[in-house]
C-alpha cells in the first residue's frame, strides 16, 4: 500500500472533489464507512482507490482488516494519515476507511419495462438523506427500480449513499430525469400510475397494485405537480389521525409500498 500524509495529494483531491460534486450519472460513486464498502465489495463493483486512516490499519480493526483484503485482492488502497484522511473523508467524524467505486448505469426504459416491474418514481425530493431512507425502503418492500426525477437530490450523492446502506447500489436506478420523461416512460410501458397525495386520494389497501405499477412520490412541502396528477391513473392517501397531517417522504414511501407488498406477494 502507498502512504499518503499530505492534505495536498492528488488522491486526498480526487476524494474532495467528488464529495463536493457528486457525479451526476451516479457511474462513479464515493462511500464513506465500512458498511458502504463492503456493500460494494459483496456487488462486485470495481474500486477506482480505496483510502484507510492510518490508525485503523496499524490496528487490528474491521476497517485495517478490509483495506487489507481489497489490497490483496488487486485494489488501490492508501494509508492515509490522521491529518489527510480529515480531508478525505467528507463527514465530521471520519469512519476510517473511504472509497471510489464505478457502478454501470441503468436505463430507464428497461426500469419501466421490467415485467411485472413495481417502478417508484421520485420527483423533487432534494434532502438526500430523505431520498436515500427511501431507497432503502424501497428495495426492501420489493420495488424493481427507481427513477429520480425533477430537482430531485443525486441518489449517488455520499450522502444519499449512507441514506440507502447499500441499496443504491444493488437497485437499479436511474437519475437525472425531467418529470414528464419518466411520467410518460412509465404509462408507455403499461404499468398503472398511482400518485401520493396528502389528501384526497384513496386509502392504499382501496389500490389496486397488482402487475406492473409506478408509485409517484413528490417533494417535502410541495408534493407531485399537478400536471403530474392530471397524467396519473389513481391517487393514494395515507390516513393520518388530526392533527397531524403530513409524514416525511421516506417513512411516507414505506408505507405505500408495503401496502403494495402486501397484495403483489
Amino acid at each position: 500500500m502507498k502512504t499518503i500524509s499530505s492534505r495536498r495529494n492528488p488522491i486526498v483531491r480526487t476524494f474532495r472533489a467528488l464529495a463536493d460534486a457528486p457525479d451526476a450519472g451516479g457511474t462513479r460513486v464515493l462511500l464513506d464507512g465500512l458498511h458502504l464498502v463492503c456493500e460494494a465489495r459483496a456487488a462486485a463493483l470495481e474500486f477506482e482507490a480505496v483510502a484507510v486512516a492510518s490508525s485503523h490499519l496499524n490496528g487490528d480493526t474491521e476497517e485495517g482488516r478490509m483495506a487489507r483484503a481489497l489490497d490483496s485482492a488487486g485494489a488501490p488502497v492508501f494509508t492515509v494519515s490522521e491529518a489527510a484522511f480529515a480531508a478525505v473523508s467528507p463527514v465530521r467524524s471520519p469512519s476510517g476507511i473511504v472509497a471510489i467505486v464505478w457502478r454501470k448505469p441503468s436505463d430507464p426504459t428497461a426500469i419501466c419495462r421490467a415485467t411485472s416491474g413495481f417502478t417508484l418514481i421520485a420527483v423533487d425530493i432534494q434532502d438526500p438523506g430523505n431520498l436515500g431512507a427511501l431507497i432503502r425502503a424501497a428495495e426492501a418492500g420489493g420495488v424493481t427500480g427507481v427513477l429520480v426525477a425533477g430537482a430531485s437530490a443525486n441518489p449517488f450523492s455520499w450522502k444519499a449513499l449512507r441514506g440507502s446502506m447499500g441499496s443504491a447500489l444493488r437497485l437499479p436506478i436511474a437519475t437525472g430525469l425531467a418529470t414528464e420523461t419518466v411520467v410518460h416512460c412509465a404509462r408507455k410501458s403499461g404499468s398503472r400510475t398511482v400518485a401520493s397525495v396528502p389528501c384526497g386520494g384513496h386509502a392504499p389497501e382501496a389500490i389496486d397494485w397488482h402487475g406492473p405499477v409506478a408509485l409517484l412520490l413528490g417533494g417535502e412541502g410541495s408534493g407531485l405537480p399537478a400536471e403530474v396528477l392530471a397524467q396519473c391513473d389513481a391517487l393514494v392517501t395515507i390516513p393520518m389521525a388530526p392533527p397531524v397531517e403530513s409524514l416525511n417522504v421516506a417513512m411516507a414511501g414505506a408505507i405505500l409500498i408495503y401496502a403494495a407488498r402486501r397484495q403483489r406477494l
